[in-house]
């Protein structure tokens, strides 16, 4: 039920003449009042924490004016119930007067009174009277009315020419206090305790005001009413410890949460970014454990959340005051990120597949180079960054897919070609067998595309058909190295990553002749040091060696490149 519909029943109630009849309803509204506004209470600490979380602005809380209204209007009822129950009390004082007064009455009868009519007619009137007397104090009820049963029983006992009547009657007492203290007992089956609160309250004024009993049974009924009563209230107290137990536990969870969130701040400081968000996450996860922790006693655990809420304020201002000193560096990136964006967005729509490709692939290297561009940017660039990615590979795959049965045709031809390598019967002349399969190499590269799921199968095959051949030739030397490689470019053409593997082979190559280049420099310059001797000599041309032979393989792998053009 929401704070005003609230509200409005507790309107209703209080509008009620009898304040003490609707006191009850009035008190369970506002425990679920209270109910209403500890939620808020927490949903607003939540979003307090999950605004920080964000770097947002952390709202302040607002005046309420329905919960100034509900608790005005409960405070009106609850003095109008205080000065009833004043005048119910004074009420209640004066009607155990009069109740003493009978009893005292009641008492003469029994020990005086020995005509039974007259007896019986006095009986009649104290018990008439005695009903149209209201309530008295709570703490006298007990002791009033057992005095008045005391006395009745007393009183039957004494009229003898009344025993069957008086017998009836101690009969069906006992029966009703059975039946209260089997209802006694199957409270234990009431699943809310504050029903069961309510409910021992009414079976015990029920007991009360049931008449006397047998002599012979009022001990063991009596034992057994106590017995289930005590039953009870034992659950009622284990009910309000274990309450109170809860609270105190989640409060210390809470001051434990509040004392790692202290030493946190206390203990951070950094300059690295990584840092900083390890050390937010670490906070952020103890506001998480914050969350899930339930309610604490209502004036400790405000103490301790404005605790905990004022390290979190500490560490995120703090944070808050290290990116704006490096958000210029996050501004440079997400600039440089927006273009790479924005190119993109002019490419997704390409059909050049292959160009496209790479030129894809390049920006998603530039990409990963740039670094993050910090928590305002990154997400919101990355979504539409990825977004333009997909749109194109997904349509290069539909494209390519559609393409499939066009190739079918090409894979029936590549792997007759296959078959035709591996039964071919190669020359025994090296010139005329590297032409031969030189010419297989080309007539497979001429060969359309087959489709994508068979591809690295052919092309496997057909590698594997080639390289047998290449192995029974007995090449040697130089005319081996050339040969080879010219046969590993051929087969590079066949790739169906023909253009990125030839284009690795290239750079591979390049960067042999760097680190041999490097090589003979450091050779040259360690030459230098080379003292005039006969054991100096010795290491100078070893090194002048290594210098030769480096040089013979840098020209060696300049011809491979050559060979690539």
């Amino acid at each position: 039920m929401e704070k005003a519909s609230l509200l409005e029943s507790l309107k209703n109630l209080v509008q009620q003449e009898d304040a003490l009849a609707v006191a009850r309803e009035v008190s369970e509204l506002r425990n679920q009042f209270e109910d209403v506004v500890l939620e808020e209470d927490r949903q607003f600490q939540i979003k307090q924490l999950d605004a920080q979380e964000k770097g947002e602005p952390v709202e302040e809380r607002t005046a309420d004016p329905v919960r100034e209204e509900f608790y005005g209007l409960y405070n009106e009822f609850r003095e109008r119930k205080g000065g009833l129950q004043k005048a119910k009390k004074e009420a209640e004082e004066s009607n155990l007067r009069r109740k003493k007064a009978l009893l005292d009455r009641l008492k003469e009868v029994v020990e005086k009174e020995e005509n039974i009519g007259a007896a019986m007619t006095a009986y009649k009137e104290i018990h008439d009277a005695w009903k149209e007397v209201g309530d008295i104090p709570r703490e006298k009820r007990q002791d009033i009315q057992s005095e008045y049963s005391r006395l009745l029983e007393t009183f039957f006992y004494h009229i003898k020419i009344y025993r069957e009547l008086r017998e009836h009657d101690l009969h069906r007492n006992h029966q009703l206090k059975l039946d209260v203290i089997r209802r006694i007992q199957e409270l234990s089956q009431m699943e809310h305790v504050k029903d069961v609160e309510q409910a021992i309250k009414t079976l015990q004024n029920e007991w009360d005001e049931t008449g006397p009993v047998g002599n012979d049974a009022w001990e063991s009924l009596k034992n057994s009413y106590w017995d289930a009563v005590r039953a009870v209230y034992a659950r009622i107290q284990a009910f309000y410890d274990e309450k109170r137990t809860e609270l105190a536990a989640n409060l210390e969870l809470k001051k434990d949460i509040a004392r790692k969130a202290a030493e946190l701040v206390k203990d951070f400081a950094s300059t690295n970014t990584k840092e900083w968000e390890t050390a937010t996450a670490s906070l952020l996860a103890l506001q998480e454990e914050w969350k899930k922790i339930g309610f604490g006693p209502r004036k400790e655990n405000e103490e301790v959340w404005k605790e905990f809420r004022a390290s979190c304020d500490e560490f995120f201002a703090k944070k808050k005051a290290f990116f704006d000193s490096i958000r210029g560096k996050f501004d440079e990136v997400a600039a440089k990120k927006q273009q790479l964006v924005e190119k993109l967005e002019e490419l997704k729509h390409s059909t050049e597949w292959k160009k496209t490709t790479d030129q894809i692939l390049a920006i998603q290297k530039d990409w990963k180079e740039l670094g993050s561009a910090g928590q305002r940017f990154e997400q919101k660039l990355w979504k539409e960054f990825r977004a333009a990615c997909d749109h194109f590979f997904e349509a290069k795959q539909a494209h390519f897919s559609s393409k499939d049965k066009e190739f079918e045709g090409n894979l029936a031809l590549k792997m007759e070609l296959i078959e035709r390598i591996k039964t071919a019967a190669i020359p025994e002349d090296k010139k005329e067998a590297m032409a031969l399969l030189k010419n297989f190499a080309t007539e497979f590269n001429s060969i359309g595309h087959v489709p994508m799921k068979e591809k690295d199968r052919v092309f496997n095959a057909y590698k594997e058909a080639l390289d047998a051949h290449y192995k029974k030739l007995k090449l040697e030397g130089a005319e081996q190295e050339k040969m080879l490689f010219q046969a590993r470019l051929d087969t590079m053409k066949a790739d169906p990553n023909a253009d990125r593997a030839l284009a690795r082979e290239k750079y591979d190559l390049h960067d042999k002749i760097n680190k041999l280049k490097s090589d003979i420099l450091q050779f040259e310059n360690n030459l230098g040091f080379f003292a005039k001797s006969k054991g100096a000599d010795i290491l100078k041309k070893e090194v002048e060696g290594k210098i030769a032979a480096a040089q013979r393989k840098i020209e060696e792998l300049k011809a491979k490149i050559k060979m690539m053009q």
